[in-house]
């Protein structure tokens, strides 16, 4: 009973961060949709938290119908002329409507109107980021350790490109360090890349070039990534450990260069995988979010609410490819029908969300292939 017990209660340390973290993400992801909607006059028939039978709900002024459903695994806004949740057009009911209901419908309303709708959903994500990451920075600031190279691995790159004991590293590619962890961050997602780094050395600055190497690690919650190292250690107990304090609008800046940072990163490591430079292992799911966001929560609230900013980013990111189904295929439409001056066809509309929809679940297929792989290598080291 005891066993059964703890294995519910570790079920829970899952499950509860993990849907607190999505539901955070998907609110704000479709109220960006239904807030632009509301204001262009376009009539919202649902805004559904999750998916399938409805738990409970209750219709507001306007008419729309807000919802909690069975399956927290998303959510929507349906639009008056849609079909579905994907905002596919029902083409029939929209020739029933009268003039006045044509009117209010998501399909009538100028390119730009639609555009702007379809936009904010990923735009609420990357705002929901930068507003995370501010109210952290103001109210807890940022631990910053100099970015001070106290120990070198024999043959590591950081040797190999010149490095010494020592140095103070003030710049990769242009972009200012100010600590350790900055460095660590660039680094690990630039394996195999070349980095021009400028170098505090004495009283003077010098010019490094390194190439960081790949290396499987394990994180402090036992999960192996395979990042990029340069072979450089900070030894922390010699000093240079300082709270950087923010103000609100620093605050702000700076959330903002974090969520660029955030999409920097995701845009790189997917146009690695897409020329063959990277493996496409890294790429997770919802069994990976969820057991991510356990192992975060494990470290308090504050640690919870930074995963859920850099969650936002992902999948505001993620909407914006050009996938029909997704935000980003809705518009590149919408670019077809700017430059040629007419929208696509219905058929071909048709066929861009079937093929649309099957890319999108072989990517869920594929992501949950490596969720349970991720998983199976987890419990095989740990036997």
């Amino acid at each position: 009973m005891a066993m059964i017990g703890d294995f519910g209660f570790g079920l829970l340390g899952y499950v509860v961060p993990f849907l607190f973290v999505l539901t955070i993400i998907v609110f704000f992801h479709e109220l960006g949709h239904f807030l632009v909607a509301r204001w262009c006059g376009v009539r919202v028939d649902t805004f559904s938290l999750g998916f399938g039978r409805e738990l409970f709900g209750w219709n507001d002024r306007h008419g729309t119908r807000w919802r909690v459903a069975a399956i927290p695994l998303g959510g929507y806004v349906k639009f008056a002329g849609d079909e579905n949740a994907a905002s596919v057009p029902d083409r029939a009911a929209i020739e029933a409507m009268s003039e006045d209901e044509r009117r209010g419908s998501f399909v009538a309303k100028p390119l730009w109107q639609r555009a702007a709708v379809v936009a904010a959903g990923p735009v609420a994500n990357f705002i929901l980021a930068i507003v995370i990451f501010a109210v952290l920075l103001t109210l807890y600031g940022r631990p910053v350790t100099e970015a001070r190279v106290d120990g070198l691995e024999p043959g590591g790159a950081a040797a190999a490109a010149g490095f010494q004991v020592g140095d103070v590293i003030l710049s990769i590619d242009g972009t200012a360090i100010d600590s350790f962890g900055g460095v660590q961050r660039i680094v690990a997602s630039s394996a195999g890349d070349t980095l021009a780094m400028t170098v505090k050395r004495g009283e003077g600055t010098v010019q490094l070039t390194v190439v960081p190497q790949a290396r499987e690690v394990q994180d402090r919650f036992g999960n192996t990534q395979r990042i990029g190292v340069l072979g450089i250690r900070r030894d922390v107990q010699s000093g240079g450990v300082t709270v950087r304090r923010y103000s609100v609008p620093e605050a702000v800046v700076e959330g903002a260069r974090e969520t660029w940072f955030v999409v920097d990163r995701t845009a790189d490591y997917l146009a690695k995988v897409v020329m063959g430079r990277e493996s496409a292992d890294q790429l997770g799911g919802t069994i990976r979010m969820a057991e991510v966001s356990g192992q975060v929560a494990r470290e308090g609230f504050v640690a919870l609410l930074n995963l859920a900013a850099v969650f936002s980013v992902s999948i505001g990111l993620l909407n914006l490819l050009p996938v029909p189904m997704l935000d980003g295929g809705h518009l590149a439409f919408y670019a077809y029908e700017a430059v040629v001056r007419r929208p696509l066809s219905a058929r071909a509309q048709d066929i861009g969300f079937r093929i649309g929809l099957a890319l999108v679940l072989m990517l869920m297929v594929f992501a949950t292939w490596n969720d349970i792989m991720h998983l199976t290598r987890r419990m095989l080291a740990d036997s």
